[in-house]
């Protein structure tokens, strides 16, 4: 027995209620259980309880044994001079002090062996999920309320970027939105290298050359260090030259970090992945603002239908010729950048300004893009578990990540429905 497992157990009553008594053999009837209690003091508030025929309201704590209130120090604490019921797993031991002011309810005897069994098997499994052998009992009306609310705290979690540059940046939307674009542009292997690329080189700079593709790709490669090189091609040589130029006139310093190219498919190169960022800057302007307008996932693709200019249709490096082929972003990177950057951005915007509709949209639009594919979301295939659309796959990468890998079946709704039943 756990502490938490005996919380769970009294939070929702999963134990046998009649002919209740306290250890001193009194009646007791449950009438309110209590809200639980995640701050300092008892672990349930509000709680209603009927000792013989007096009711009683104030707070309920719960230990694995009665003597664990006194090595707690709750005997010192103002905080439990509330408490109306002391719920223990084992009644070890008489209480003295301020602990006999309050009845003790002893639970051993009243929680069925079956849900204790199956706890156990849960927390000892070293499978992909710990209930994938019982995974089948759940039904689908609770999968589908569960997963909503997996994707809503997917998207606040990940919303908590996107607070924290707001504050370095002094709530411009723009900007924030610029330094998560680059940042997902890098992908995994570049992502911090590409978010300091974007935080070097602020949109007020960038507009001002948006009409220039040279100039933008100057700025991007030449702040992650690319055009350090002895070149052979004319067009990096321009490059170099227009960002000797802005560099002086900006007072621009190159990034530290490095950007990297190996064990890397040559469509994801930094060179190709800065290129195309450019493009996107000189199609777009105030592009987050345009995104937030959209009311469809279309609308917003269509805005991420850039190409490479034409140096990158024969090269993926610089000085290196290579067979053609045409630099666009692709229907599974504009995808991805909507997974993990807009819509994220679009839920922590309505966070932000309280606006349900904009944290609805966010949703809307995962459920009209293709599903992810990766070991998480074919582990729960496999299983038998729905993966149709992008708002499948995210709600089942928080359900891996954030309860499965940590075992806290506890707080899940599938997990609790294995329990109870």
């Amino acid at each position: 027995m756990t502490e938490k497992l005996l919380q769970f157990i009294w939070q929702f009553q999963y134990f046998n209620k009649s002919g209740l008594a306290t250890t001193d053999g009194i009646p007791l009837q449950i009438i309110i259980a209590g809200q639980y209690n995640m701050n300092q003091g008892p672990d349930f508030l509000n709680a209603k309880i009927k000792i013989d025929d007096t009711i009683w309201a104030g707070s309920v704590e719960v230990h694995i044994n009665s003597s664990d209130w006194a090595k707690h120090h709750h005997d010192h604490d103002k905080n439990y001079d509330n408490v109306i019921l002391h719920v223990v797993w084992e009644h070890d031991k008489l209480m003295e002090g301020k602990s006999q002011r309050f009845p003790i309810l002893e639970l051993k005897s009243c929680v069925s062996k079956i849900l204790l069994a199956r706890y156990e098997s849960l927390m000892n499994a070293n499978s992909f999920i710990p209930c994938e052998k019982m995974i089948n009992e759940v039904k689908s009306i609770t999968w589908h309320s569960w997963k909503d609310r997996l994707l809503a705290e997917r998207l606040s979690r990940k919303s908590m970027m996107a607070s924290v540059m707001l504050q370095k940046n002094k709530q411009h939307w723009e900007e924030t939105f610029w330094w998560l674009l680059a940042r997902n542009f890098g992908t995994k292997v570049n992502a911090d290298a590409f978010e300091a690329i974007a935080i070097s080189l602020p949109v007020t700079i960038l507009a001002k050359h948006k009409s220039q593709i040279h100039q933008l790709e100057a700025l991007l490669l030449g702040q992650a260090g690319l055009l350090n090189e002895k070149f052979n091609d004319e067009y990096p040589l321009l490059l170099q030259k227009e960002y000797q130029f802005l560099k002086e006139k900006y007072s621009l310093k190159p990034i530290k970090l490095p950007v990297h190219f190996l064990r890397m498919r040559p469509g994801n190169f930094p060179t190709i992945r800065l290129a195309q960022l450019a493009a996107l800057i000189k199609e777009s302007a105030h592009l987050f603002s345009r995104i937030k307008e959209a009311e469809t996932v279309v609308d917003v693709k269509k805005m991420f239908d850039v190409t490479a200019n034409d140096y990158w249709l024969y090269h993926y490096k610089f000085d290196k010729a290579a067979a053609y082929r045409k630099k666009d972003l692709g229907s599974s990177m504009i995808d991805n950048i909507i997974i993990n950057t807009i819509c994220p951005l679009i839920f922590a915007y309505g966070i932000y300004y309280k606006d349900e509709k904009q944290k609805a949209k966010a949703m809307k639009w995962l459920e009209k893009l293709s599903p992810e594919n990766n070991a998480i979301t074919n582990g729960f295939v496999k299983l038998g578990i729905e993966n149709k659309n992008a708002f499948d796959s995210q709600a089942l990468i928080e359900l891996k990540n954030e309860y499965c890998n940590k075992k806290f079946c506890l707080s899940c709704s599938v997990g609790n429905a294995i329990l109870k039943n």
